[in-house]
């Protein structure tokens, strides 16, 4: 097909109204299909136009709210924000959200794809420059609002993942892992950041979202790299250090590959009973509308979860080639399944004491939401449940309604965090606001 402004829009056209395949069945116990610990799996579709659905955005009014679960009531904490994607709790009770979005990466849009992608995500709201700076939120007022709101870190480039590590606050921007000394209760840092760790980007940076934790004990940051294109299909080399999580050691600054194979690890967060790090991670795309379900997983130091290979353990892709069936051999299974093409960006384990105790030690999780399913899928923030450091059920609508009946976004929730008196907080991208979801009796401040 030519590169001509006709080709693309009917290859825009024909993508849209592209037939969606027949669900797959659901998983025994009562997962929805495409979730749980053994979801079942379809074959897989390849069609010469693949589904593209993008829910057009259509943001809150001041008087709407997404729909939170029985018994929770939900505010907006902060609006008016620029575009934030993650936050993060700070031990005294502040709030750091990363305002940003994708830096220029010239060569990640090139041609009909590049061209399509580009004026899909323009029209879910996702092509926007980046504020690129950390936004501090502190206490809670009556109306369940920020008191007061400051620019933390500016400067920055396409931030997003951020570690408190004693008096040291780490930023993943979207090249490098960069320090920058913090005190308690300061309201902004002018200190120039000092960088500890270079992360793969370049023109060509598919999945520019950098996320960090710290280990437990404050020794170890990990880092999420995601790959490079959907399925290698810009060449392996480019791929180096990619669809990976690093360690890097605080003391020797070196670092090292933990755990590859991740087509897009997001979220990370620690079980809390085993202490075992956990991530969330986007599938590939271009297989169906039930494959491959994103999913989250503890991760093996040394193991390989399958990308660009093979996708849930051992079910080879043949799209890539040359196959490495030895490493495919190796492949580990994820242990949860999160629905194909729910975006699962977010990831935190509830350890408050604010909500009920069915939700202690269980994990919540942010669907930004799909652009290539019909009909849309995630588009919500999920609860499940753990017992003994695994699942141990079916998930739970938690935060809900980001899509209004006509299938526009009104917003869509990307990053999740505990604050400090044990309320659920949300990034919501599209809605610019960073919503607070406590027991609809709770009168707890936030700090």
């Amino acid at each position: 097909m030519k590169n001509t402004t006709a080709s693309a829009a009917l290859l825009i056209l024909g993508a849209v109204l592209a037939p969606h395949a027949a669900l797959a069945q659901g998983a025994p116990g009562g997962y929805p299909v495409g979730f749980g610990p053994n979801p079942a799996l379809p074959e897989p579709e390849k069609s010469l136009i693949p589904t593209v659905n993008v829910a057009p955005v259509d943001r809150w009014t001041a008087q709407e709210t997404p729909q939170p679960a029985a018994g929770f009531a939900v505010t907006a904490y902060a609006r008016g924000l620029d575009h934030p994607r993650w936050v993060y709790t700070l031990p005294n009770g502040d709030v750091l959200v990363a305002e940003t979005n994708a830096p220029p990466k010239p060569d990640d849009s090139k041609g009909i794809k590049g061209a399509v992608m580009k004026h899909q995500m323009k029209k879910a709201g996702a092509v926007t420059e980046s504020a690129n700076r950390i936004t501090l939120l502190r206490g809670l007022d009556a109306k369940g609002v920020a008191q007061t709101r400051t620019i933390f870190l500016k400067g920055l480039n396409s931030p997003f993942g951020m570690a408190l590590v004693g008096n040291n606050l780490y930023v993943a921007n979207s090249d490098a892992i960069v320090r920058f000394p913090y005190k308690e209760g300061e309201t902004s840092i002018s200190a120039a950041g000092v960088k500890v760790m270079d992360l793969p980007a370049g023109t060509l940076n598919h999945h520019w979202t950098k996320n960090i934790i710290a280990s437990p004990d404050g020794k170890f940051i990990y880092a999420t790299v995601g790959s490079n294109s959907n399925v290698a299909e810009n060449g392996i080399d480019v791929e180096e250090g990619r669809a990976a999580i690093w360690e890097l050691d605080l003391a020797t600054n070196k670092a090292r590959l933990f755990a590859t194979g991740l087509r897009n690890p997001n979220g990370m967060g620690w079980e809390p009973q085993t202490k075992t790090l956990w991530t969330a991670v986007n599938e590939r795309d271009e297989l169906g509308n039930d494959l491959v379900p994103d999913y989250m997983t503890s991760v093996k130091d040394g193991g390989f979860y399958g990308w660009p290979y093979s996708y849930f353990g051992q079910k080879v892709d043949v799209r890539v080639k040359p196959p490495k069936p030895e490493l495919v051999a190796k492949a580990i299974v994820p242990d949860y399944a999160l629905g194909a093409h729910t975006a699962s960006l977010g990831l935190t384990f509830y350890d408050g004491k604010l909500f009920p105790q069915n939700y202690q030690g269980g994990v919540f999780i942010g669907q930004h939401g799909s652009w290539n399913r019909k009909p849309h899928s995630g588009y919500k923030v999920v609860f499940v449940p753990f017992s003994g450091g695994k699942p141990s059920g079916p998930p739970q609508d938690f935060l809900s309604g980001f899509l209004d009946k006509d299938g526009k976004a009104q917003g869509r929730p990307v990053g999740v965090a505990v604050d400090k008196a044990g309320a659920l907080l949300v990034a919501d991208d599209v809605g610019n606001i960073i919503w607070r979801v406590a027991p609809a009796a709770a009168k707890s401040a936030a700090r």
